[in-house]
């Protein structure tokens, strides 16, 4: 069988939409009229409204999620030569693992949950030494760690927890912020995220004043102040990592749609949910599996990821059928080339292993429509009922 167009994308992102991508437009021109790109009015004033979003009293914009984290590693106490390490996930994006090794610490990954797919607390236990100076869990696919058992690790083992939040905005535990539960948190708006910029950006939000400034220090050169008269004097060590005046603006933008689009998005994973429960009953959860949704919190449904040992062929099936999908991670870290000097094996973490050879992202997005679910999952069971 031939290939079909594209008849559902993997995602549509908002500038796909005729008003958005006019308000995008209008917003340039603000900014550019106004001629000033790094670190004016937008960013201020993105930076109070995401706080407000996140229910934390203060957010810094940076040039990426990669940054947040490196930059909140440093203002946390790890330093270049120091022999630290960091316990993080092997079941995520590389760039965790990257940020870890620009603040100067080593990465080691603790094995994941195999149920919920999230850094198994008890695991990470086992990995705690008198070098461990941070723990990173991963909110994967918008979903939760559990933020009360390891806030209570860091504190028993004096150090810090920060939470790579790239996929999580609008998640919370049990109700409460993120903020709440360590000092940092750290978001990426690649444009594919929930809240995403028309290019890289980031930003890191935080509870207390003096980290936050701090991190504006950071993020600046190590200035005190920066832009129209602002000095050029760097009084401690920093890096260039600045939000763009630009990104801000389409920040803006998103994050006014931000809330009625992951409602959409849950609304939309819900219906996934019932329809797959329903179609393909009698394969679940031998042949197919849903991942269990976690009641300790609102996730941002960044994801709708199922679990199939027959993934790849899956893929291929729909493809042909012209649904895109796609695979969030295919290799867990500690296989990657970049890691290997990091001297793990295949079989270290079989948990991340298998269901690294599993996991299937369905196609997720505040646009995508009812009659396109159902096709997904109609095409699903045609491919099911055939094997």
């Amino acid at each position: 069988m031939g290939w079909m167009p594209i008849r559902i994308p993997f995602l549509r992102l908002p500038a796909s939409r005729p008003p958005i991508l006019r308000e995008y437009q209008r917003q340039i021109a603000r900014v550019l009229a106004r001629g000033r790109f790094i670190l004016g009015e937008e960013v201020g004033r993105f930076e109070s409204e995401f706080a407000r979003f996140c229910g934390a009293k203060y957010s810094v914009g940076v040039g990426s999620g990669t940054e947040a984290l490196a930059i909140a590693l440093r203002l946390s106490g790890v330093h270049p030569g120091g022999g630290q390490e960091v316990i993080t996930t092997p079941l995520t994006a590389s760039f965790t693992a990257h940020a870890i090794v620009a603040a100067g610490a080593r990465p080691v990954f603790a094995d994941i949950d195999p149920q919920s797919l999230l850094l198994d607390p008890d695991a990470v236990r086992a990995r705690m030494t008198p070098r461990t100076a941070a723990i990173i869990p991963v909110h994967l696919y918008g979903q939760c760690c559990e933020l009360d058992v390891f806030r209570a690790l860091a504190k028993k083992h004096h150090c810090a927890l920060i939470q790579d939040a790239a996929q999580a905005h609008g998640s919370d535990f049990h109700g409460r912020s993120l903020a709440g539960f360590s000092d940092w948190a750290a978001f990426s708006f690649y444009p594919t995220k929930n809240l995403g910029a028309l290019g890289d950006a980031g930003a890191l939000i935080t509870n207390r004043n003096a980290l936050a400034e701090a991190a504006r220090r950071f993020r600046d050169g190590g200035r005190h102040s920066s832009g129209r008269g602002g000095s050029h004097i760097a009084h401690r060590e920093g890096i260039n990592s600045r939000l763009d005046e630009l990104q801000a603006a389409i920040l803006r933008v998103n994050l006014r749609n931000l809330k009625a689009w992951n409602r959409r998005r849950e609304a939309l994973a819900a219906r996934y949910d019932g329809l797959i429960s329903e179609t393909l009953a009698g394969l679940l959860p031998r042949r197919v599996q849903l991942l269990p949704r976690r009641t300790h919190g609102r996730t941002s449904n960044h994801l709708y990821v199922v679990r199939t040992a027959q993934r790849d062929a899956l893929r291929v099936r729909l493809l042909e059928r012209g649904i895109e999908t796609g695979v969030h991670y295919e290799r867990p870290l500690h296989l990657h080339p970049a890691f290997r000097q990091l001297g793990y094996r295949r079989g270290d973490f079989p948990n991340a292993e298998r269901a690294a050879r599993e996991i299937c992202s369905l196609p997720l997005d505040p646009f995508l429509t009812e009659p396109e679910i159902e096709m997904v999952v109609r095409e699903m069971s045609r491919f099911f009922q055939k094997k």
